[in-house]
C-alpha cells in the first residue's frame, strides 16, 4: 500500500512512501501510550553549542527534547510519524517545537540545517534494510557538514525468548504481543549503516524496552565529514 492521507492507518502498513514503510497505526494507537526509555549520554554534547541546532528525529513525546532544554539547549526540532505522541508531547512540554513527518522519511525542511540530530530508537521500528538506507539518507541530508549523529538503537538480545520470536527476514525482525514490528540489530550493522561518518564513540547500555524488558542496546557518537 503506498501511503496517502486517505489511506494511512488502514491494513498493516500506516504509512509507505520513498521506499520506507513504517506503521503508523501502530504508532497513533496503541504505541501512543509508550514509555521510551534510551538515554541522552550529555557527556557527548558537553561541547556543543547551546544555540546549535538540534533535531530529535523519531522524537516521539518529546522526552529527551524536554531533558536537553532543562539543560540549556535552546534550538530544538522534534518531529516523528505519530500525530498522537506529537500531540502528547505539545500537552506535556508546550513549549517544545514538535511537527509530524508526513512522508516519512522525508522531513520538508532545508538541507544542511541542523548541527546535531538524535535518532532514538527508531531505526528498530524500521525493519528493513533498504528503508533504513533511505532513513539514513535524509538524515545525512539535514544534517550539517562536520555536525554530530548520536544514535540509540537495541541489539540483537541472547536470551531464548527473543531467539524464539526473530522470525522475520533480515534476522531480528518480530512482532510484538500488542502488535508492532520491530527490528533488534547486530552491532556490525548499526555501525555499517553509516559509511560515511567518523564514529567518535560508542556504548553499549542496558535499558527497558517499551513493553518493560531488559534490553541490551548500542549507543554511537558519529561525526558528518566535511
Amino acid at each position: 500500500m503506498r501511503w496517502s492521507p486517505e489511506t494511512a492507518g488502514r491494513g498493516p502498513i500506516g504509512c509507505q512512501n520513498a521506499g520506507v514503510a513504517i506503521d503508523r497505526r501502530y504508532w497513533n494507537t496503541t504505541g501512543a501510550a509508550k514509555t521510551f526509555t534510551h538515554p541522552v549520554h550529555r557527556e557527548w554534547l558537553a561541547g556543543v553549542d547551546r544555540d546549535a541546532r538540534i533535531l530529535d528525529y523519531g522524537c516521539g513525546y518529546g522526552r529527551t527534547m524536554a531533558e536537553l532544554a532543562d539543560h540549556g539547549f535552546t534550538d530544538l526540532t522534534g518531529a516523528d510519524i505519530s500525530a498522537a505522541l506529537i500531540a502528547r508531547g505539545r500537552d506535556q512540554h508546550p513549549g517544545l517545537r514538535l511537527t509530524v513527518i508526513e512522508y516519512p522519511p522525508v522531513l520538508g525542511l532545508p538541507a544542511a540545517g541542523f548541527d546535531v540530530i538524535l535518532l532514538f530508537a527508531v531505526l528498530t521500528c524500521v525493519p528493513a534494510d533498504a528503508d533504513q538506507r533511505a532513513l539514513v539518507t535524509e538524515l545525512d541530508r539535514l544534517l550539517a557538514p562536520g555536525g554530530l549523529l548520536c544514535v540509540s538503537d537495541v541489539l540483537l538480545q541472547p536470551d531464548e525468548r527473543n531467539r524464539r520470536r526473530y522470525t522475520g527476514d533480515p534476522y531480528g525482525v518480530f512482532t510484538t504481543g500488542d502488535g508492532a514490528t520491530c527490528r533488534h540489530h547486530s552491532a556490525g550493522h548499526l555501525r555499517g549503516l553509516f559509511p560515511e561518518y567518523d564514529l567518535e564513540a560508542e556504548r553499549h547500555i542496558a535499558v527497558p524496552s517499551m513493553n518493560g524488558h531488559p534490553t541490551g542496546a548500542l549507543q554511537l557518537l558519529l561525526r558528518k565529514q566535511w
